[in-house]
This record gives C-alpha cells, structure tokens and sequence, in this order.
C-alpha cells in the first residue's frame, strides 16, 4: 500500500514522557512535522541505539518544528520501567507511544501480527497529518536518525518551495533543483 499524501487516521493512545505519562491523540500532532518512530520493543537489542540516537538529534528536530513519537507494542507502564532501568532510555525527552492493542500499528501497516511486535518503520507526517515520506526496515536493521531529519528538512524546504526539488543527498543550504524542460537530459 502506498502512504504518501495519505491523512492519518484519528486515534488515542498513551505515552510514557519524561517521567509521566499522558494521552496524545490525533489533535495534537496536527500544526506541527510529526515524525512516527515504530521500533519492536521496549528491553530489546537494536531498539535503544535507535532511541538514543533520535534523543541525541532531538534538539535539532524541535529546532525544525517537528516533534517525534517512538511506538512499540508496549504500555506506557513498560516504557517508564525501561527509563528508569536504563540510562541511555532514561535520557529520552520525547513522548514514548503505547500501543499494546496494535491500533498505530496496524493503521501504518507495519505490525507482525505472529511476533505481536511492530517492525521498524519512520513516518514523516506534515502539519495537515498527511504522510510525506515513510521507510520501513526488518526487525534487526536500525535507522539513521541524522538520515530521518535530512528526509524532514527535505520534506519541509519541498512543502515551502513547491516550484523546487531536493537532489540525492541534499541538506539544506545546498543547491536545489527547479524542474524544467530546459533540464531535461542534462543531470
């Protein structure tokens, strides 16, 4: 199933954040970049080096206006036991989803309903809730945080400037291209 340009669907879950917890819905990704971080679960192998690196970028991705939703399978309860029985987890700041049902899961496609566990997808969601890029990765292959936000910044220079597109690589400062005619066999 293609994603792209696709509209989230409502939905209510909790969240493990800095040593609370709370409910975030649909409502309160809209108006900002969401960026949706499906990992498999909580005390796991891969998981927390992904989690730490997006903690260590998370500054630079509230600089951008975005904010980011780990998700696993676990409850809110197991994502506050995981912070506090691991430091590197301890350290994150950004609102930890609980999805133990697989609603999230299942509504972005990426649940393996036999392991009860979601695989390793990123979803960038713009401020309107629509999906502007999405990856999706096998339980054991982790992601490049610094890789996620230059996909956002991409996404973000891409929705501003409508008439211009972001080669292979781009990051922002460098060049960018206005599609043309004139262009056409000579990239």
């Amino acid at each position: 199933m293609n994603f792209l340009n696709q509209e989230i669907d409502d939905f209510k879950v909790q969240a493990y954040q800095d040593g609370d917890t709370k409910e975030v819905t649909k409502a309160d990704v809209l108006g900002k970049w969401s960026i949706f971080f499906f990992y498999p679960a909580d005390f796991s192998f891969v998981c927390p080096t992904e989690l730490e690196a997006l903690q260590d970028k998370y500054e630079e991705f509230k600089q951008v206006d975005a904010e980011i939703y780990s998700v696993s399978e676990d409850t809110e309860f197991v994502h506050k036991a995981w912070a506090e029985a691991s430091e590197e987890i301890g350290k994150v700041k950004y609102p930890m989803l609980a999805d133990p049902a697989g609603k999230l899961a299942r509504m972005f496609d990426v649940l393996d309903e036999e392991a009860g566990q979601a695989y390793r997808g990123v979803f960038i969601v713009d401020p309107d809730g629509k999906i502007q890029s999405y990856t999706i990765n096998n339980m054991g292959i982790g992601r490049s945080a610094e890789e996620i936000l230059r996909t956002l910044q991409a996404a973000q220079f891409v929705r501003e400037h409508g008439d211009r597109v972001c080669p292979a690589n781009w990051k922002p400062g460098d060049d960018t291209i206005k599609p043309s005619l004139d262009l056409v066999g000579k990239l």
